[in-house]
């Protein structure tokens, strides 16, 4: 026996805790380690003792850098690869066994050939290196809507962020019992070290990378990436890509929306879950705070990214926010934005290609009003105003646990979730779109869900500009055929006895002059009321060919000088303009061929003639 096999025959033979009783996951993390041979294996118990651990270890590689202490108290920094910066969508994949069955959005390889490639690339991949086998569960620990996952990394990275963003450790593997089901995910950053060879600050594969999901095996294979949704295999790829499928195929939703309560000064709570993509605010508006004039008002923030939504017996949707965390793009965040975000960025935070400041603080752009003279940019070059480059990279993060989030709902963490009345779908429309719209039917909502489209911006791939149709703000994230999931909406409809109203909002139509007509998230809350009054049933709506919208006087307009003439600007419906959506709503559909539910092309029919009328 060689060298390289005896170190194989030692490490397959895993030395894993007491406490972990449960024959299938012992025999998996073997098979993994004979396969990418590392140096040792350590099962992660997700204590304080071991994160700290990780992150001096870390910090003595060079992958993270300490900041001040008196500016940010148990905090880091890491500066990525320039190569490894955000999702790979292009390299990213729904293996499911047959091709129609992954649809239109996704990529597809057989899952046999792809097993075979990515069983090549894991093949020694973390020779040199630690394996880490990270148990977690997505969801409150216990909740019948939670479940439990178990990656295997060779990234401390990784595993320091996994104890961050879920509820990893000790505690979901007494959750998984001897046989409890458990969703396997295998990352690794792909960089085998031989004997000898130094190690790099951010290790990587710059020219091999894949995301791969085999849906029908519930497994999760990531390989040549160590950055965020690629690496940490808890959030896109489990929580929503596998997810989904999990929900088609039990009776349930895994949706990429935010879930916010909203307390009037009297009376009860309600709980609304929404969806926006990129681009449109979505953490803001999780964070909201009611402005001058909503004195008694309270919003509180369930979670900003991602909803599991089971029905119930009493028969309504009830919700939790799988993470435990928040992994947010730093860029834009400031005190003026979104201060509750600030606060919650004071200790205790993980900073991911931002740029750090002469005294050990770090910036990001828009963070202030005027930049620092002089900063250490995300390539960890000197920077100074006007050198032509950005400080922090555009798709910079956060990661910070909920439990800092100022607004925490005091429900966030409960297993049985919060009952959600309303459901919001928004985009970045600067036109055609109008403010708020409620939908007449539940089918009519899975209709306007169904054909969101937003602009795309500088910092999104494209022309500027361009109209992209996002469903449900779920297309990088279905883990099926698109066509089929607008069904399973369809059905969940009839899964309860009260499904929550539907609502579209656009936050971003322009005026004359190209600004923004509306005056900015903080006045979100003034559509938000109305939505509640419409879910209470005493809020006044006029049928309009898109739904039912409300008058000016419907809404408050308490400490605000914004003129019916304004208000009538952002809920304009321009019927040329309508006929060019119609006609992008008919190429979408036909995208989904046989798939393209009934109901779907009946909601079109209808409102091309009340367009029309």
């Amino acid at each position: 026996m060689d060298t390289n096999e005896l170190m194989s025959a030692l490490v397959a033979d895993i030395s894993a805790p007491s406490s972990v009783r449960h024959p299938k996951l012992l025999q998996w993390v073997r098979d993994v380690a004979a396969l990418t041979k590392p140096d040792r294996v350590v099962w992660c118990d997700g204590s304080e003792e071991e994160y700290d651990r990780l992150c001096a270890e870390m910090v003595a590689a060079g992958t993270l850098t300490r900041l001040n202490p008196e500016k940010r108290p148990n905090s880091y920094l890491a500066l990525s690869d320039p190569s490894d910066v955000a999702r790979v969508e292009d390299r990213t994949f729904i293996c499911s066994l047959n091709k129609e069955d992954a649809g239109p959005t996704n990529n597809w390889v057989a899952p046999s050939e792809m097993r075979k490639t990515i069983g090549g690339l894991f093949n020694g991949s973390m020779r040199g290196r630690t394996m880490y086998v990270v148990p977690f569960s997505m969801g409150p620990i216990g909740s019948h809507i939670s479940h439990i996952g178990i990656e295997i990394t060779d990234s401390p990275y990784v595993v320091v962020n996994m104890r961050i963003m879920t509820r990893m450790g000790e505690a979901a593997l007494r959750v998984l019992g001897e046989d409890g089901p458990f969703v396997p995910c295998i990352h690794s950053v792909g960089a085998p070290l031989e004997p000898g060879q130094k190690d790099v600050p951010w290790p990587c594969n710059r020219d091999r990378k894949y995301i791969v999901h085999f849906p029908e095996t519930r497994e999760i294979w990531s390989y040549g990436s160590g950055y965020g949704g690629n690496a940490l295999l808890g959030k896109k790829c489990f929580a929503l890509r596998i997810a989904s499928v999990m929900g088609r195929d039990q009776g349930w939703l895994a949706e990429h929306m935010l879930i916010l309560g909203v307390k009037p000064p009297m009376g009860r709570k309600f709980y609304v879950a929404a969806a926006f993509p990129s681009a449109c605010g979505k953490t803001n508006f999780a964070m909201l705070i009611p402005p001058k004039g909503f004195e008694g008002w309270r919003v509180t923030t369930v979670g900003d990214d991602i909803a599991w939504v089971k029905p119930h017996a009493d028969g309504k949707f009830y919700a939790i926010n799988p993470e435990a965390g928040y992994f947010g793009v730093a860029p834009g965040t400031s005190y003026e934005s979104n201060p509750n975000a600030m606060e919650m960025l004071r200790e205790n935070v993980l900073f991911t290609n931002v740029a750090l400041t002469d005294d050990g603080d770090v910036w990001w752009e828009g963070m202030t009003k005027e930049p620092p003279a002089h900063l250490i940019d995300w390539q960890g070059n000197e920077w100074t105003p006007g050198c032509g480059r950005k400080a922090a990279h555009p798709n910079a993060r956060f990661t910070v646990a909920s439990i800092q989030c100022p607004s925490l709902d005091p429900h966030w963490d409960s297993p049985h979730g919060v009952p959600i009345d309303a459901f919001i779908f928004g985009a970045r429309r600067s036109d055609t779109v109008p403010l708020v719209v409620q939908a007449t039917s539940w089918e009519d909502g899975v209709y306007k869900a169904a054909t969101m489209g937003s602009e795309t911006t500088a910092a999104a791939a494209g022309k500027v500009g361009e109209v992209r149709r996002d469903p449900f703000a779920m297309v990088p994230f279905c883990g099926y055929h698109i066509g089929d999931y607008f069904a399973h909406w369809l059905k969940m409809g009839k899964a309860v006895a009260s499904p929550p109203k539907i609502f579209n909002v656009n936050w971003f139509r322009t005026d004359e002059n190209g600004k923004f007509a509306w005056p900015g998230f903080g006045q979100n809350m003034r559509v938000l009321q109305w939505i509640v009054d419409r879910c209470e049933g005493r809020g006044n709506a006029v049928q309009t060919a898109l739904g039912l919208e409300p008058a000016y006087g419907d809404l408050d307009w308490t400490g605000l000088d914004f003129p019916a003439e304004r208000f009538a600007q952002v809920m304009k419906v321009d019927k040329a303009m309508w006929t060019r959506e119609l006609s992008a709503h008919d190429e979408l559909f036909a995208k989904l061929g046989a798939k393209r539910p009934s109901e779907l092309v009946t909601e079109r029919e209808r409102l091309g003639g009340r367009l029309a009328a």
